[in-house]
């Protein structure tokens, strides 16, 4: 079986469980990932995610298979800067 084959046989709740398996380093019966197991699982998670699982954060794998990373500038201009302040404080209490 190819890398792209296994990918697509991957079911949405075959991924989640991946993804528990991860995150905790435990598979779903409680049994401990051993490291083989992690880094085979840690790379199949971002594969999925890279190429079913499209994204706009500003570090990700993309489809390709590259890192994908957007600059300070990209980020802040996805922020709008042309919306309205919401709200502004005066730094010092007149009152005093």
């Amino acid at each position: 079986m190819q890398f792209e084959d296994l990918l697509a046989s991957i079911t949405p709740e075959t991924f989640a469980r991946l993804v528990t398996a991860v995150e905790t380093g435990r598979w779903p019966d409680g049994v401990a990932l051993t490291e083989a197991q992690k880094e085979n699982t840690i790379q199949l998670v971002m594969a999925y995610q890279a190429k079913y699982c499209p994204s706009d954060e500003p570090f990700r794998v993309g489809a390709d298979g590259l890192l994908v990373t957007r600059s300070k500038r990209e980020m802040k201009a996805s922020l709008k800067p042309n919306e309205e302040t919401i709200a502004s404080f005066p730094l010092h209490n007149e009152e005093s």
